[in-house]
């Protein structure tokens, strides 16, 4: 049950005939014919394609057709990370290539509520409703580099607006209406925006949320805006604020879609950090980076294409958004769902997935957890013949959830789970129609992506812990953060551990048959004795045991030079920490983890705090077990429930001598 597989064997292999007829086979045979060079397996393309980036990049954008307006100087030029430029000279739009590919009467968007209500948009309705929006954007004045912000659920509005915003070359930025106001400002005060677009409200396991007085809040705090587009998404009355105007109202007037042409390195949108050690970094992606690094992940990797569905549960507050509507560029239908994953019970994204025959859906290791603790039967209870691939990201994903996807949804969906972020808005490592996929592990580096791990000296390094690091640029790499001039904030995010060379923060083993473990943060890392622990190596464990909802276990050095490791459970109802119970941890973890892996305590807690994409939050929970003040730790808003991080104010250790001890309960020991 640990986090990397037992066995050399693939639980999952491609099927000869069915690989030959992907996009990937494809691109395969256009580099072949390109270079001279036929590569046999994914792993010579892969080589090649890290060692080759011009080519490489230019089979990219020849294989999508992707279309500049005028030629570029060269592929990226000589400087090194981060200042790396790519096709300098050339222009275009990322909007323009999202709605050029599908069926004009072919559904493009099919957005679903929490409640049932289903809306589908063609690619002909979307393009007149993005040709119209844009249009009233340019009467109020917006231009390319304005900034156009969305308070917004997941919907099909979301889209369109983000659509019409990147047509007339502004810059976009969202965030769920699940944050307040204070937290949406945080983010969207530092852009300065001009217009924004908020929704009435939005349904949350079987509740209405009413944010309309959120949404004059936030209006207080951006002084910049100067009109709010109401959405009415729970048919509320609209205000007769003079500068606000209802959605129908900006899009009663046609027009043709015009897109701006814009620098290859022009901003496109505005993505922000969790915000959970300081104020939100703006991390800013630009047009032609975004196209080619998306349509490679989505068309290769994914091997999206027209006629196809393609489902990842997500908020606006999390940049699989982002990558769940560039599945617009390959000419896929994107399937919306706003409201919680598990209302009204478990089974409800795989009732969506068969209901909209989706071939790619996308979830989390804690769905398909709870998925299994919930007896479901996804393969048998419901249609899933669509479905070819399973997506899984936000956190590692355990050996034992590859085989129950294998035994319970189907022996030929493959499971790819991947490893990207916020900051590159893709992936390092994830799979493709072409490599097999081995219980644990990350089947391989994406193209273009040079991928090592690191030890302390900046070597790579093989079947070892390291630093995972990207030592070649990528066009998605962010083009600054905002508000950062002279960059400073930028390199020292990334660039400060390896001149030269992209550190991002997690741990990462490179297995011998190519396949990747990453088990999690390097800044939470678990650290006894001189040896480095993964965290998820011990979630593999707990999480699956009878009674546990979810698990967090933390690292603490602490002032007096001791070190202090407790696992925080989260049980559920009906279960009590007991002595049967906390053996049952301890033997768990020490038989298939390690007798290191067996924490210093086991506690109790009612909630487990996350970033509101659904990552616990390791590194704020140890700071404040090491005696730091909460509010130094994480912003507020940018926890989903921030009376769960409260709660381990009492847990903090100034010494070795205090604090809870191996038995503790919920009781912990006051500050």
């Amino acid at each position: 049950m640990s986090q990397t597989s037992t066995t050399d064997e693939p639980i999952w292999l491609p099927d000869p005939a069915e690989a030959a007829g992907t996009r990937i086979a494809r691109f395969a045979d256009l580099v072949a014919r390109r270079t001279g060079i036929v590569h046999a397996d994914y792993q010579s393309l892969w080589t090649w394609s890290v060692q080759d980036l011009p080519g490489f990049w230019t089979a990219v954008g020849e294989f999508f057709d992707v279309r500049t307006s005028e030629r570029w100087e060269c592929v990226l030029d000589d400087a090194p990370m981060p200042t790396t430029r790519w096709f300098p000279g050339a222009r275009l739009n990322y909007a323009e290539h999202a709605l050029r590919a599908g069926d004009p009467v072919g559904t493009a968007v099919v957005s679903v509520g929490e409640d049932g209500t289903t809306s589908y948009t063609t690619w002909n309705e979307l393009r007149d409703q993005v040709g119209a929006l844009a249009a009233w954007l340019r009467r109020r004045g917006v231009t390319a580099g304005d900034r156009v912000v969305g308070y917004l659920p997941n919907t099909s509005h979301a889209v369109t607006a983000f659509l019409a915003t990147a047509s007339i070359g502004a810059v976009w930025s969202a965030c769920g209406q699940d944050y307040g106001a204070d937290g949406a400002a945080n983010r969207f005060a530092q852009l300065e925006p001009v217009v924004l677009f908020a929704a009435d409200g939005y349904r949350w396991n079987g509740q209405q949320h009413d944010r309309r007085a959120e949404t004059d809040a936030l209006r207080t705090e951006l002084p910049s805006v100067r009109v709010t587009v109401q959405i009415p998404n729970l048919g509320l009355p609209a205000s007769t604020d003079a500068d606000t105007v209802r959605w129908e109202d900006a899009l009663a007037e046609p027009a043709q879609c015009v897109f701006q042409q814009v620098a290859f390195d022009a901003p496109l949108w505005v993505l922000f950090s969790s915000g959970t050690t300081g104020t939100p970094k703006g991390i800013v992606h630009g047009h032609g980076g975004v196209l080619l690094e998306h349509s490679k992940l989505l068309g290769l990797h994914l091997d999206l294409k027209p006629g196809d569905r393609f489902l990842w549960y997500t908020t606006t507050n999390w940049m699989m958004w982002n990558l769940v509507v560039s599945g617009l560029l390959v000419g896929a239908t994107i399937v919306l769902y706003d409201g919680s994953p598990t209302h009204p019970g478990p089974e409800r994204l795989w009732e969506l997935a068969a209901e909209h025959r989706t071939s790619v859906l996308g979830v989390s290791p804690g769905y398909l957890q709870a998925s299994a603790k919930a007896g479901l039967e996804p393969g048998r209870a419901l249609d899933l013949s669509a479905l070819r691939i399973l997506g899984s990201t936000g956190a590692p994903l355990p050996a034992q959830s590859y085989h129950w996807v294998r035994d319970h949804v189907g022996t030929r969906v493959q499971v790819a789970s991947t490893s990207g972020g916020t900051d590159i808005v893709s992936g390092f490592a994830g799979s493709a129609p072409t490599t097999p996929v081995w219980p644990g592990e990350i089947s391989a580096p994406l193209l273009g992506v040079a991928l090592q791990a690191f030890d302390t000296e900046g070597r790579p390094v093989t079947g070892k812990v390291g630093e995972l690091v990207v030592t070649r640029p990528m066009p998605s790499m962010p083009l600054y953060f905002w508000n950062d001039p002279d960059g400073t904030r930028y390199h020292q995010a990334y660039f400060g551990a390896y001149p030269g060379v992209w550190r991002h923060g997690d741990w990462m083993t490179r297995t011998a048959h190519g396949s990747l473990v990453v088990s999690g943060r390097s800044d939470s890392t678990l650290n006894r004795h001189g040896v480095r622990l993964g965290s998820a190596d011990i979630y593999a464990v707990v999480d699956e045991l009878p009674g546990i909802r979810e698990s967090l276990v933390i690292g603490a050095e602490l002032a007096d030079g001791a070190y202090w490791m407790p696992l925080f459970v989260v049980l559920e109802p009906d279960h009590e920490l007991n002595e049967a119970l906390r053996d049952l941890i301890k033997t768990a973890i020490r038989t298939h983890a390690s007798p290191r892996h067996v924490p210093d305590a086991i506690i109790q807690v009612p909630a487990l705090p996350h970033t509101r994409t659904g990552k616990k939050l390791e590194v704020p929970v140890k700071r404040l077990l090491q005696g730091t003040d909460i509010d130094q730790v994480a912003g507020r808003e940018a926890v989903d429930d921030i009376a769960a991080l409260e709660y381990f104010t009492r847990f903090v250790r100034p010494s070795a001598n205090t604090g809870p001890t191996a038995h503790s309960t919920t009781t912990g020991v006051p500050r």
